[in-house]
């Protein structure tokens, strides 16, 4: 089915050539990257962990969030989903291709990545991650492989795949839950430990994939005859509602827990992010940004008349992705390392070079979206259009 997404128009090659140009100019930037080492980046002894795993954080709630369209289709047998299964299910697959690929290129040099699979450790958490990663990507390429040509040739897709799809939802949280066990795991980071981290990233993953899938679908219906509908639109809307409050609500928790402690090792991460540490205020302007537009989104999403209005309801969803970015990415990442369990304040900020290679890695996953949802569009559009042609002798009979 790969041939229907070399059919387009100019604007379709257009997009296309895009995306490769943005793909090439941060592959010339990974090559410096590999020439001169991680030195190109803003990485530091004390500040390991930077833009290219904050992207990966976020990214693995993206792909996990395919899960809120699948539960209840499957599960509860909701058939408005029917339109958006495969599309959040194509959303998934190079939301966590993306996932590998800022592993990668953040291990420095490629041959450490073998490393996780020439030499398992089972009491690493990184392997872990690996493997709920490399099964997801499997389970959701088999899945959306299966089903769309069982769609293609008008036919019920087969009973074994059912199993495999109730197998990708509980996989589908783990890949967030050890995740986030990779942070809390940290004794050393007292940011990171706490238990309410994992229930965080599964509401920040459930309120920011669905929300970007909503944006996606509104896209579609704007450059292509394609329409989800209204009613699963709205009920992913009131997913993304619900999950962005809950999310609201723990990061309250612990603001809470760490204030009114008055632990200094927990509160000088908050301090740092909320107003600066000895002068040093990078991130300040964006964590104020994020909690804004976090309060803005949940005001557009729980009045239910603005929820409904589309417009409005787009706003709220850009608004949404755009705050759990900020705060689930970079500000929760670099957050952990400043300050270090030795007091020292070492800012960290990413470099064009990282600019530009996170940006070709995220050009590579528009495009996996861009040619899976081609395909995906292109086989309804013919069976709507064979549907018709079947039908038109039987409306002449009358």
């Amino acid at each position: 089915m790969i041939e229907k997404a070399l059919q387009g128009d100019k604007k379709y090659w257009s997009w296309i050539a895009f995306l490769m140009a943005v793909i090439g100019v941060g592959f010339i930037c990974y090559l410096r990257q590999l020439e001169y080492g991680l030195t190109t980046t803003g990485l530091s002894r004390d500040v390991t962990w930077g833009f290219y795993i904050a992207q990966f954080t976020f990214l693995v709630g993206v792909a996990a969030s395919a899960v809120m369209v699948v539960l209840p289709y499957y599960l509860h047998s909701y058939k408005a989903f029917g339109k958006l299964t495969i599309l959040g299910e194509f959303l998934a697959i190079p939301s966590v291709i993306m996932c590998m690929l800022f592993i990668f290129v953040d291990m420095g040099q490629p041959f450490r990545v073998l490393n996780v699979m020439l030499h398992p450790t089972p009491n690493s958490l990184m392997f872990w991650d690996m493997t709920v990663l490399g099964g997801y990507l499997l389970l959701n390429v088999l899945i959306s492989r299966i089903t769309l040509d069982a769609e293609r040739k008008g036919m019920a897709p087969p009973h074994w795949i059912k199993p495999v799809i109730y197998l990708s939802i509980p996989w589908a949280i783990s890949i967030h839950t050890v995740t986030a066990f990779l942070y809390s795991g940290l004794a050393a980071r007292s940011f990171w430990m706490t238990a309410v981290l994992a229930p965080r990233f599964l509401a920040s993953a459930f309120s920011a994939g669905p929300a970007l899938l909503i944006l996606l679908c509104f896209v579609i219906r704007r450059l292509t005859r394609f329409d989800a509908g209204k009613e699963p639109i709205q009920k992913l809307a009131v997913i993304v509602t619900y999950a962005m409050a809950v999310n609201v609500f723990l990061v309250l928790m612990e603001l809470f827990t760490a204030l009114y402690s008055g632990i200094p090792e927990h509160m000088h991460h908050f301090e740092y992010l909320f107003f600066g540490l000895e002068g040093h205020t990078k991130l300040v302007p964006w964590m104020w940004t994020s909690s804004i537009l976090a309060v803005l989104s949940l005001v557009l999403l729980l009045v239910p008349k603005f929820r409904r209005n589309e417009s409005i309801l787009a706003l709220a969803c850009l608004v949404t992705v755009a705050s759990l970015w900020i705060d689930k990415g970079l500000a929760m990442v670099v957050a952990g390392f400043i300050p270090s369990p030795l007091g020292a304040v070492t800012e960290y900020w990413p470099t064009w070079n990282e600019f530009f290679i996170s940006l070709a890695v995220y050009a590579i996953g528009a495009l996996g979206v861009t040619v899976f949802y081609k395909m995906t569009l292109t086989v309804r559009e013919q069976l709507k259009s064979s549907d018709v042609k079947e039908a038109l002798p039987a409306a002449d009979l009358h």
